[in-house]
């Protein structure tokens, strides 16, 4: 009763208004990226005091004729302490230089896992097998349906074995199968892909955000491809639908200190064991926008990949709003009135990514310098506010609304679900730039910025959009958002 007076209560226009729309912050943002000035200067100083001395220097040489050079040599060599102390000094500015410059981060390749087909569950399936479970009231029922319609998603998403059997059997060993199967099947793609041996690997980083099991998902990956003893393994847990953008700004670091290495992340969720069988609406949404869904990216810092590589690693810039009360409890995990786990999403929501998504622009650069858009496939609602304040085309946001038709919300995998449906259209040019960027709980905002090192050919690439792609883009109607209540 008390969930259903707050729904009543948060549903007059005026709070909907408030609380359902983005700022339109492009509009706001005056300080055009302040920081990330600041921070390329800082990182970079020593650099930006050498141009000074060197264009000094150059300028001075430049007046000098074949003369003056002969009778330069002629004095330094018979002045071997000049010579020594000359060649010391250059040799250690070239040495300073090449150890403090940042190493460059490669994405050789990387591929996302598609389900088999008997796990395919269109909308009226859905529905149905909600009811047989018996779990879920009729007025219950009606609104998961009224979701699901203007959720956009379409009729061909996945969800796992144990969620589609009647009676449904979540368990631990169900959820570690589903973990297998997405996982495995993404890296061994992924490997037949890059050719690259298992054992090349140095750095692992696993992230999802329901499902911990002990050992851990990283040690799983370990295991199963027998991993060399001194791999530096990572296992990221609740860090929601962002954190697969956490797990390449993670990687990123890694390679900056450990050279001639391959990364290798896999970012996926867990949907067995964290279906919700109870009647809060606001837990129930979750189970009608999530779906199964991974991937597995090989990172680089080895010289000898950029001349294969897809992309280069320009940016990442990580924005958290865990500081703010409102922001913190708008996606939490808790247990509703009869004690059954949930994730329950804050009607604060919208208004919270809007501010995360602020700072993160402010901070990362004009937007006019982006080809490509790869925005996380939460959800329609999120995509129609982003693409009207971000001021976006049609085609920029195909990546995404395709992504949520097809696959549904994967979590922290939909924006490779994303870059590989562009790759599939051939949009990729040499030199384009991408944006990806995710929203996840906390609250957190994540961005990462990769510029292609060659033009993609469709023809080669082999992903999930490869036998289909000419039947995308799809028509997705419009319609209008729901009310809470029944």
């Amino acid at each position: 009763m008390a969930d259903e007076k707050n729904h009543e209560n948060h549903d007059s226009p005026a709070n909907e208004r408030r609380n359902n729309k983005l700022p339109n912050f492009l509009l706001s943002v005056k300080l055009k990226y302040v920081k990330l000035g600041y921070h390329y200067v800082i990182s970079n100083a020593m650099y930006l005091m050498l141009i000074p001395l060197l264009g000094i220097a150059s300028a001075h040489l430049s007046t000098l004729s074949i003369k003056d050079f002969v009778q330069l040599w002629e004095n330094l060599k018979f002045n071997l302490v000049l010579v020594t102390a000359c060649s010391g000094l250059i040799v250690f500015i070239a040495t300073l230089y090449f150890m403090t410059r940042p190493r460059g981060v490669y994405l050789v390749d990387f591929a996302c896992y598609k389900p088999h087909d008997d796990c395919k569950v269109t909308r009226e399936v859905f529905i149905e097998k909600s009811g047989l479970t018996g779990s879920f009231s009729e007025e219950n029922l009606s609104f998961q349906k009224r979701v699901l319609e203007r959720s956009g998603l379409g009729q061909n998403t996945y969800l796992p074995p144990a969620i589609l059997s009647l009676p449904p059997k979540p368990c631990m060993a169900a959820a570690r199968k589903e973990a297998e199967e997405v996982m495995f099947g993404a890296i061994d793609q992924l490997l037949a892909k890059t050719r690259v041996k298992a054992k090349d690997i140095g750095i692992l980083v696993v992230n999802c955000s329901l499902f911990n099991p002990t050992p851990s998902l990283s040690a799983m990956v370990v295991n199963h491809y027998k991993l060399r003893g001194n791999i530096l393994s990572y296992n990221l847990g609740g860090m929601g639908c962002s954190a697969g953008l956490i797990s390449i700004d993670l990687a990123k670091q890694l390679l900056q200190v450990h050279p001639n290495s391959y990364a290798l992340v896999v970012s996926m969720e867990n949907i067995t064991l964290n279906w919700y069988f109870g009647n809060n609406r606001s837990m129930l949404v979750s189970n009608c926008l999530f779906r199964m869904g991974g991937a597995a990216i090989l990172l680089s810092n080895r010289s000898s990949d950029r001349g294969r590589a897809k992309y280069q690693l320009v940016h990442t810039v990580r924005t958290h709003k865990g500081a703010d009360d409102r922001s913190y409890g708008c996606v939490f995990q808790e247990e509703d009135e009869t004690k059954r786990i949930g994730v329950a999403l804050s009607k604060d929501l919208m208004a919270v990514a809007g501010e995360a998504l602020k700072t993160n622009i402010t901070t990362l650069g004009p937007l006019l310098a982006f080809e490509h858009f790869c925005i996380h496939a939460g959800g329609r609602a999120v995509l129609d506010e982003l693409e009207k304040n971000l001021d976006l085309s049609e085609w920029h946001m195909e990546p995404s609304r395709m992504t949520l038709n097809r696959f549904g919300n994967t979590s922290s995998s939909s924006l490779w679900y994303e870059l590989a449906y562009t790759e599939s259209k051939g949009r990729i040019k040499k030199g384009d730039r991408t944006w990806q960027i995710a929203f996840g709980s906390g609250f957190k905002c994540n961005s990462a910025v990769w510029r292609a090192m060659r033009t993609i050919n469709p023809a080669q690439e082999k992903n999930p959009w490869t036998d289909e792609i000419h039947q995308f883009p799809v028509h997705v109607p419009k319609v209008a958002p729901i009310a809470s209540k029944s």
